[in-house]
């Protein structure tokens, strides 16, 4: 049987991992695929850049519609990143018959709705693993291996970026500023690192997740996203002195009220698995009614970590071209007309337990005014930790606690009144914090 003709979009590090894959693994993959899969022609910018791969017998090009419109490629995969011209392509791609693999989530994330409305109309497949947790094949495990289960809550570590500064500040007491530039000075954070260190890239990714699910729209728009950019040195500290470890976590939940889908710092027990998971790997804990808690971890990004997940796509794709369509697993992991349209709900809404850290004159009383605004607002507290006035923090006395679960709201008017007390000298510091139990 003839192989399978694939069109390269984009030949940075994620394609040259795949060309690399397919080269060094073909006979293996096609014994998986049922036939060969081949890669005849790809899209690069600067054809005279050196690459991390071999390019012989594949035919190169400067211009990528030259790819999507060659009517010999029944693949295209798309890996030039962005959601303009990448958007412009699949979907061009998609117009002519194609198949697409692709590892946007940013593309998936806000324009997936139309690409997945386009490919059914087509009758072709898109295919998005390498989309979310590099090679961990997250989407794939949600959409198939659990569908047995109602996800009831997913929880992430899906930025490897962020991961790796919350590590090295916790593990060696470093400053977030200074990690940052080793970060980006390894590589493993852009020049502008907002989307990394805002939360950006994992509420995209985040976003994926809850509607494989939760069977709901994309709806990048309703992810609450708060980054790492506030956490200190002494949050991290007294995190681990409260046996917790900081981790900046995608978190969606299924409520009664609605669904909730958030992206921010998160306090969580030591010893849970995920609370384990440190410098640039990634993890997802889902939680299913049958199964419980599932545990998936794995290198979030890199040439062949990601390679894998395309190719694996690729060999998915290959499997299913003589599938009837109507056979095939749906994108969203729901059929298409059984997509439900649950609200989102607002962070005012969302109910979870609390850590917060405030500086407080050094005078009697202080503590009770603190405990007594707490209580008025029926907040229960779980831990309270004194410290001493010391010269570092100008002779005021540090107040750290744990609170029981609350929704956002009651805090919300919790810490305007604890900072509105004459003896409290700064804001008020407030990190979530998730059990992420059985029983969560």
């Amino acid at each position: 049987m003839e192989p399978v003709k694939v069109g390269l979009l984009g030949l940075g590090t994620v394609g040259g991992g795949t060309v690399k894959v397919l080269a060094r693994s073909g006979a293996e993959i096609a014994r998986r695929a049922g036939r060969g899969i081949k890669i005849v022609q790809a899209s690069a910018r600067d054809l005279k850049k050196a690459r991390n791969c071999d390019t012989g017998g594949i035919a190169l090009t400067t211009d990528p519609f030259a790819v999507v419109n060659n009517p010999e490629i029944q693949i295209v995969a798309e890996l030039i990143g962005g959601d303009g011209l990448a958007r412009e392509l699949v979907m061009q791609a998609i117009s002519n018959g194609k198949h697409v693999v692709t590892a946007n989530k940013a593309l998936i994330a806000k324009y997936g709705n139309e690409i997945f409305a386009a490919a059914q109309k087509q009758g072709v497949m898109v295919a998005f693993e390498a989309a979310v947790a590099g090679g961990i094949p997250i989407i794939k495990a949600i959409r198939e291996g659990l569908a047995g289960n109602q996800i009831q809550w997913l929880a992430g570590i899906i930025n490897g970026t962020g991961n790796f500064i919350l590590t090295e500040m916790r593990d060696k007491g470093r400053d977030f500023a200074d990690v940052l530039k080793e970060a980006q000075a390894l590589g493993y954070a852009e020049a502008d690192p907002t989307f990394d260190v805002e939360g950006i890239d994992a509420a995209h990714k985040l976003t994926i997740l809850a509607s494989i699910a939760f069977g709901i729209p994309l709806q990048f728009s309703k992810v609450y996203t708060e980054g790492i950019t506030r956490i200190t040195r002494e949050d991290v500290n007294y995190a681990t002195e409260l046996g917790y470890r900081i981790k900046h976590l995608g978190i969606a939940r299924r409520t009664t009220q609605g669904i909730e889908l958030r992206v921010h710092p998160t306090l969580i027990p030591h010893r849970r698995l995920i609370a384990n998971v440190d410098g640039v790997m990634n993890a997802v804990l889902v939680k299913g009614d049958a199964v419980g808690p599932t545990l998936f971890y794995g290198a979030g990004a890199g040439a062949e970590p990601t390679a894998s997940a395309v190719v694996a796509d690729l060999v998915d794709v290959t499997r299913a071209l003589t599938t009837d369509p109507e056979n095939r697993v749906p994108h969203l992991a729901f059929q298409p007309d059984a997509l439900t349209d649950a609200p989102i709900l607002g962070m005012d809404e969302v109910e979870t337990a609390y850590y917060l850290r405030m500086q407080a004159m050094d005078q009697p009383g202080v503590l009770a005014d603190v405990t007594r605004v707490l209580a008025d607002l029926q907040i229960s507290i779980e831990a309270i930790i004194q410290k001493e006035p010391s010269d570092e923090n100008g002779g005021k006395a540090s107040i750290i606690m744990l609170t029981h679960r609350v929704r956002e709201r009651a805090m919300k008017q919790a810490i305007s009144r604890i900072q509105a007390l004459d003896a409290i000298t700064s804001d008020v510091v407030r990190i979530r914090l998730e059990n992420l139990g059985n029983k969560n």
